[in-house]
C-alpha cells in the first residue's frame, strides 16, 4: 500500500481501460505536494474572507460584546471595556477579523480537507462531497453558536458574579482571548462526528469499537471540557461535556452506517 497511509484508486486499469476501483499508491512526495496545494488554496479562502470580515470588525465586535455586556448589565457594574495600549484596538480587530474569517471560509477549507482525502476513498464514497462540506462546516458553525449562545455566558455569569466583592476592568485582548478559546474549541470539538466519519471510511475504527472503549471516551471528554471550560464549577463543565457526549454518540452511528458500507463493498469486490 505504500509508506503513506492514504492512497489513490486508480479510476482505470493500465489495460483494458475498465474501472476497478483497485488501489493504487502515490509516491510520499505525490502526497506532500498535493497537501502543499490544498493548504495554499485552503489559506488563499481564509486571507480573503478576512479581508471581508476585517471590514465589518467594528460590527463583529459589537456581537462579540453582547454577552458580557448584558451580564455586568444584570450585575449592576459598568459596561464599558477598556485597554491600556494605543494598539489594542486595532490588534483586536486584526484578529476578530481572522476569527470571523475562518468561519465564513470553512465551508471553503473543508471541501479543501476533502479534495485530500478523497482519491483514497471508494468511487462511490467520493459522492459525499456535498453532505460532507455542509456538514462538517454546519457543525464548526454549530459548535461556536452553541459557545456563543449558552457556554459563553454561562461561564461569564459565573465568572462575574464570583467575583461580586470586586469592580471589574475588562481588557479588550484578555475577553477576546477567552471568547475565541471557548469558541474555537466548541467548533472544533463538534467536528468529533466528521472525525468518526473519515476514521470508519478509512477502517481506522468501527461502531463495536466505540461503544467498546465508550467508558475512556467519556474520561477523555471530561478532561477536555475541563481543559476547554474557563471556570471550575461542575455546572458549567457539564454544559461543555454534555454536547460532547452525544455527538460521541452521534459518531457510532455514523461509524455504523458507513463502515457497514465499506466492508459490504470489500466483501463484493473480493467476491468478484
Amino acid at each position: 500500500m505504500g509508506i503513506f497511509p492514504l492512497t489513490r484508486r486508480l479510476s482505470r486499469t493500465a489495460s483494458g481501460g475498465r474501472s476497478t476501483g483497485e488501489p493504487a499508491t502515490m509516491s510520499f512526495l505525490e502526497h506532500l505536494e498535493e497537501l502543499r496545494r490544498c493548504i495554499f488554496r485552503a489559506l488563499v479562502g481564509v486571507v480573503l474572507a478576512f479581508f471581508f470580515c476585517f471590514a465589518y470588525a467594528d460590527t463583529i465586535y459589537g456581537f462579540m460584546e453582547k454577552p458580557l455586556v448584558g451580564i455586568l448589565k444584570a450585575h449592576h457594574l459598568d459596561q464599558h471595556l477598556v485597554y491600556f495600549n494605543p494598539i489594542d484596538p486595532f490588534n483586536l480587530y486584526i484578529k476578530l477579523g481572522l476569527i470571523a474569517g475562518l468561519f465564513l471560509a470553512s465551508p471553503w477549507v473543508l471541501y479543501q480537507v476533502w479534495s485530500f482525502i478523497a482519491p483514497g476513498l471508494y468511487p462511490r464514497e467520493r459522492r459525499y462531497v456535498v453532505p460532507f462540506v455542509v456538514g462538517t462546516s454546519g457543525l464548526f458553525i454549530a459548535g461556536g453558536a452553541f459557545a456563543y449562545r449558552f457556554a459563553f455566558p454561562i461561564a461569564l455569569n459565573f465568572l462575574i458574579g464570583y467575583a461580586h466583592r470586586f469592580t471589574p476592568q475588562i481588557n479588550i485582548n484578555e475577553y477576546f482571548d477567552l471568547f475565541a478559546t471557548v469558541v474555537l474549541g466548541l467548533g472544533l470539538i463538534f467536528e468529533l462526528p466528521t472525525l468518526i466519519f473519515f476514521l470508519s471510511l478509512l477502517g481506522v475504527v468501527n461502531a463495536r469499537w466505540l461503544m467498546k472503549n465508550f467508558r475512556y471516551a467519556v474520561l477523555v471528554i471530561f478532561v477536555l471540557a475541563a481543559v476547554i471550560t474557563p471556570t471550575a464549577d461542575i455546572t458549567t463543565m457539564m454544559v461543555f461535556a454534555a454536547p460532547m457526549l452525544g455527538l460521541y454518540v452521534v459518531g457510532i452511528g455514523i461509524a455504523y452506517i458507513f463502515g457497514k458500507d465499506r466492508r459490504d463493498r470489500k466483501r463484493r469486490s473480493t467476491a468478484v
